[in-house]
């Protein structure tokens, strides 16, 4: 409900705009509807569907039951199969819906404006991060105008239908304020409460995601508003996608005019779109027409209009208009904040040498191939310099595991430079703790605990530091065009067989596109197809993916990186005794090779690998002692897990010659399931590690 004219007069260009796109999209409307007339209950093309049903059943859309196994083991690349999968989860949900809806609910504000001395509801706006919150241009067109607008939270009825208790917060624009009238989307940094919190840390926050899967046309959606400045009402089912525009989502559902920066969720409460404008009906001559046939005046109110549907802004776009924006560092980490799905975190990229090329986003995977000279073997001077820099793993202070004798040590994974190894080692220690104290065993003092630290030499020998390269903007490149950069300068192709092998072991159809909804639409290819099918069966974005994958083949191509890490590592490791050795990521790979280098006089009692790449031929079989091998020093191997980890695809380990290793599967949180705190915290996984530690 907008409170100002220049409000309400944004409001109805964009209504005026809706309007026309609806009548643009005719075409197309009539071709889904011939299409659900004729039976069809997802007029999406098959690719979509197959996405969307993974994405449905990965994420926790169904509760277990038999007919969803039964429909979770048939070939997903069968339509009718995808649509009974997505119609199941249209009209039967898991339990979860209500409290997901009621934590999804929890985000949504009502915005008022102070305005002549009076308050005034004037929109709808939802959490996107711990501090951001996302609403229309039209409801806060300006820093200025924000800073004239307060929230309320839990401006809505509790369960005994009384009035709930709202929480006001200010707006903090000169923190962070971004918009774009076209997308008609405003971002903006909220003020701590009294105490400090954070606004996300109190109400929640959702995690926007650029990843395709989240909604297919003929499906419903969900949304969580302030209708005219009310208290909040939600709008569950007479609400179906009716057309995908590449910005925008058409939409049937019951809102009014102050459900304007509404979050459009899908029934998994994701949020699919930024809620902006209804679609009027118009005449011949584009009028706008009222309720009873006349054309509307000025004047005649936005509740008299015809309202015949609804537009929403789609959040795929607004993340790629958000990637191309210019910020200064300190808003671009506040804009990181918004999670990995969004893929709006800072990477970094190596700086091979180029010749002049026009943007990389321009160009096909060959042009990317020929245009870009591939790294150069490591030279003397590289190595020089990376042993030039300071040598920082952690000894324990003494044996204390197992009558003195018995070591534990931490052996970390990639993109862990410029980090401090204490608050490593702390934070290691942490989860292992947590999951020592589900299994009812012992806790570990950080202090006791050996950790070597690789982190800033293996950074010097890739010359992809800070310092190097700087952060890389999304706007020049994508985890894809960024994935073609590694290949090309990958010997032997490595860096592609790796990436290509996990996407077929995740279930990658070999036939025809994968729809996304990712940043590099422009390179269409089994790069891009690699990445968006990966990062949708996981929960796992896009750029760790890519970038896990191009530090383990650079550490298994180049044998000066290799030697130098495995060099480091043995500088902070004990040298006699028993050794319980638990690693992660590369570090899994970086401790088999290890295992041959070990002093004889260390016994290596126990070696934990958690979320691993060890079951990718491509990476065993570059191991040292060859692949799939188990390790003849380990007397006992236990590998941990998580089925949505990306990292950690092909396994468990079930080729025959690995041997005996005993495996859990664990379930880590969402966006933390490469996490080695979250893989640590498991139960299952501290009582191994425990239960050799502390054996007499």
């Amino acid at each position: 409900m907008p409170a100002t004219e220049d409000s309400r007069e944004e409001f109805r260009r964009h209504a005026a705009d809706a309007a026309r796109r609806y009548g643009e999209s005719a075409t197309e409307r009539e071709r889904v509807e011939e299409r659900l007339a004729a039976g069809a209950l997802f007029p999406d093309a098959p690719e979509t569907l197959a996405v969307r049903a993974e994405r449905i059943l990965d994420r926790g859309g169904l509760s277990p039951s038999a007919v969803v196994s039964s429909i979770h083991a048939e070939a997903l690349d069968l339509p009718e199969a995808n649509e009974r999968i997505i119609n199941l989860s249209n009209e039967l949900q898991a339990w979860s819906f209500l409290p997901r809806g009621t934590r999804a609910a929890g985000t949504v504000a009502r915005i008022t404006v102070r305005h002549a001395g009076r308050e005034i509801p004037h929109g709808t706006g939802f959490l996107v991060s711990p501090r951001l919150l996302m609403t229309n241009h039209h409801v806060l067109p300006d820093a200025g105008f924000a800073g004239r607008c307060f929230l309320e939270f839990n401006a809505q009825v509790t369960i005994e239908n009384v009035p709930d208790s709202v929480v006001r917060m200010e707006f903090d624009p000169g923190t962070f304020f971004t918009a774009d009238r076209r997308l008609d989307f405003a971002l903006v940094a909220v003020a701590p409460a009294v105490d400090g919190r954070l606004p996300g840390e109190t109400f929640g926050w959702n995690r926007l995601s650029a990843q395709a899967g989240k909604q297919v046309i003929g499906e419903r959606v969900n949304i969580i508003g302030h209708p005219n400045g009310r208290l909040k009402e939600i709008a569950l089912r007479d609400n179906t996608l009716l057309v995908r525009l590449d910005d925008f989502l058409h939409y049937k559902t019951d809102t009014e005019p102050g459900n304007s920066g509404s979050p459009v969720f899908n029934d998994q409460w994701e949020v699919v779109a930024l809620h902006h404008s209804g679609v009027p009906k118009t005449d011949t001559q584009g009028r706008v027409l009222r309720k009873d046939g006349r054309v509307w005046q000025r004047g005649d109110g936005d509740d008299v209009i015809d309202w015949i549907a609804n537009e929403g802004v789609r959040i795929s776009s607004i993340l790629k208009h958000l990637a191309t924006v210019s910020l200064d560092p300190a808003r671009r980490a506040i804009l990181a904040e918004m999670g990995p799905d969004s893929g709006l975190g800072q990477g970094i990229l190596p700086s091979p040498v180029e010749t002049p090329a026009p943007p990389l986003l321009a160009q096909t995977a060959g042009e990317v191939s020929r245009r870009v000279t591939p790294v150069p073997e490591t030279t003397a001077a590289t190595v020089a310099a990376a042993a030039a820099v300071p040598a920082t793993g952690l000894r324990a202070r003494g044996s204390a595991f197992g009558s003195g004798k018995r070591h534990l040590v931490f052996l970390h994974g990639r993109s862990q430079h410029r980090k401090d190894p204490e608050t490593l080692r702390r934070e290691w220690t942490a989860g292992l703790n947590q999951g020592l104290t589900r299994a009812g065993m012992a806790t570990v003092d950080p202090a006791d605990v050996w950790f070597p630290y690789y982190g800033d030499r293996l950074a010097a020998l890739m010359g992809w530091t800070e310092a190097v390269s700087g952060p890389i903007e999304l706007g020049e490149f994508t985890a894809s065009a960024a994935a073609e950069r590694f290949a090309a300068e990958s010997p032997s192709g490595f860096y592609e067989q790796m990436l290509v092998e996990a996407a077929n072991k995740a279930g990658m159809p070999q036939n025809g596109p994968v729809a996304t909804e990712g940043f590099g639409n422009a390179l269409v290819g089994r790069f891009q197809q690699a990445l968006s099918w990966l990062a949708a069966k996981t929960d796992v974005d896009e750029w760790t993916i890519a970038t896990v994958f191009r530090d383990v083949s650079r550490y298994l191509t180049d044998r000066k990186i290799r030697d130098t890490v495995l060099d480091t590592v043995l500088e902070s490791m004990p040298t006699t005794g028993e050794l319980v050795l638990v690693t992660h990521s590369l570090g899994t790979v970086v401790g088999m090779d290890l295992v041959s280098r070990l002093p004889d006089a260390l016994d290596l009692t126990l070696l934990v690998t958690a979320g691993s790449p060890l079951g990718m031929n491509a990476v065993n079989e570059r191991l040292l002692a060859g692949g799939p091998h188990r390790p003849e020093k380990a007397r006992q191997w236990f590998n941990a897990w998580c089925p949505t980890d990306a990292v950690a695809i092909g396994c468990p380990l079930e080729d025959p010659r690995w041997g005996k290793v005993s495996q859990l599967a664990v379930a880590n949180g969402r966006d933390r399931a490469h996490n080695i705190d979250e893989y640590l915290a498991h139960k299952g996984v501290a009582s191994e590690i425990g239960g050799v530690l502390h054996q007499s």
